[in-house]
């Protein structure tokens, strides 16, 4: 006896909608490895139809006075508030994430940081006027862009649509948002929450697979493309967008080093230290994945880390004592295991390297030594529980592998030196550098990287100034 499985939708110019042409995708929960629901696998018309609601939607949203904008994020998240617990359950199932650390470390941040783009939508203020050609006065307005086509990935999947329609909206844009075809369940619930507060096009959610979102980056109504992903997907993003000069918004992968020198707290580093590499399964492109320890500590630190992992838990979502849930898709467990099973003979598996159980895609937390700088391991992103370690004799060393990966996203460093402290956090060329700490983001500090994990900034005022255009307007006084 087969179970039915949920119905996902579409929600485009304020109501829920099948694509147009009746296709589906079923949605797997990780955990289990079956499936629980139908989403739409959405094509031209849909894209069209969004698009369309969008572009008719975005005259009077644009020019609401901006506190009202606010009223409304501020709405959206109060709202998010008071639904958490379905916005959760809708998470887990998409992702099989801890339900505990889903509520504790989701939630409050996404609540947070729709509440500080609503302050932020009341700050589109120009640079002063003045006079710079005799009788003429100029200044500047800053105004939204226009109808925004996001693509939020499947890590993060409720958080990641926050930092994208968030500012979007915030600026006075309407906004496409496609879910990862993995975990459409959460933004559809989102929609349903968003969609009761702001009128109708403002807000629209097209489900579908990689050429859904390219129908979407290609098409000719959106000003703007914003993609977290991988860079694949982010090179195509921008080769499609540049066709007709949209303007483009690239979070895309990391590879970061976190790097432990001799003075270092060895217990205290190992803690936070496996707490960021392990947390969501490593499924996170600032995750403290690739160590670089000094020799005179390294035997030390391995030891300890491959310990700590030891005593992480992997498992089902109800159990409070799990760290992380599985990867979130069987192509994502296939890749973890093979670049451990790729490992060159140099390298020695310190801790887990197996999947576990055989039901859903649980990976063993796992510690990886005696690496080479040219391992395939070191320079490609794993995005799984997986942390390598080397091992570095010197800080020039030390700064040279650092930065010798093509991601530039996010590292952090670990001394009681202040000088060393510093001096690291200049020549580490990564768009965050976190000190004797790793992962932890506010709303009011930028986050995006150089090299090929992108361009453009999420969160804070760079974030919101992401969203706007720059328009000079110059008036004769003697009119």
């Amino acid at each position: 006896m087969s179970t039915e499985l949920r119905r996902v939708r579409n929600y485009i110019d304020g109501e829920f909608r099948d694509a147009a042409d009746g296709r589906t995708t079923e949605v797997v929960n990780p955990a289990t490895g079956e499936a629980y629901a139908r989403a739409p696998l959405s094509g031209q018309a849909d894209v069209d139809a969004a698009m369309a609601a969008a572009a008719a939607a975005f005259p009077a949203w644009r020019d609401l006075v901006p506190a009202e904008r606010q009223k409304a994020l501020l709405k959206i998240a109060d709202a998010f508030e008071e639904r958490a617990e379905e916005l959760i359950a809708a998470e887990v199932e998409n992702t099989g994430k801890p339900i505990g650390l889903t509520r504790s470390e989701e939630i409050p941040p996404m609540v947070d940081q729709i509440r500080f783009f609503a302050g932020a939508a009341r700050m589109l203020e120009g640079r002063g006027a003045g006079e710079y050609m005799e009788g003429l006065t100029s200044f500047v307005r800053r105004e939204p862009i226009g109808v925004c086509a996001q693509v939020a990935p499947w890590n993060y999947p409720m958080m990641m649509a926050v930092w994208k329609f968030a500012p979007a909206l915030a600026a006075g844009n309407t906004v496409v948002l496609k879910p990862s075809d993995t975990t459409p369940a959460s933004t559809a619930l989102m929609a349903d929450i968003i969609g009761s507060i702001v009128p109708k096009g403002v807000f629209n959610v097209v489900c579908g697979d990689r050429d859904t979102g390219r129908l979407m980056v290609e098409h000719p109504t959106p000003a703007m493309a914003s993609i977290t992903g991988s860079v694949r997907a982010g090179m195509s993003v921008a080769e499609t967008a540049s066709k007709d000069l949209k303007r483009v918004h690239l979070e895309l992968g990391g590879k970061a080093p976190v790097v432990v020198f001799e003075d270092t707290d060895i217990p205290k580093a190992v803690e936070g230290i496996s707490e960021a590499g392990y947390f969501n399964a490593g499924q996170d492109c600032t995750a403290a994945t690739r160590v670089l320890v000094h020799e005179s500590v390294h035997d030390e630190f391995v030891s300890a880390l491959a310990k700590a992992a030891s005593e992480i838990k992997t498992g089902m979502p109800d159990d409070e004592d799990v760290l992380y849930g599985p990867l979130n898709n069987p192509n994502q467990l296939k890749q973890v295991s093979g670049f451990v099973e790729r490992l060159p003979a140099h390298a020695k598996v310190e801790a887990g390297g197996h999947r576990v159980g055989e039901k859903g895609y649980f990976y063993a937390p796992t510690v990886v030594s005696g690496l080479k700088q040219d391992d395939e391991i070191i320079q490609q992103e794993v995005f799984g529980p997986v942390i390598t370690v080397q091992s570095f004799r010197d800080e020039d060393q030390a700064v040279e592998w650092a930065n010798g990966v093509e991601y530039a996203l996010a590292s952090s460093v670990w001394t009681k030196d202040h000088g060393r402290a510093m001096r690291m956090s200049r020549r580490l060329d990564f768009g965050c550098v976190w000190i004797n700490t790793h992962i932890p983001l506010v709303a009011e500090m930028p986050h995006g990287g150089f090299k090929k994990s992108g361009y453009g900034k999420d969160l804070s005022g760079y974030g919101f100034d992401d969203y706007t255009r720059i328009k000079h307007v110059m008036t004769s006084l003697d009119a």
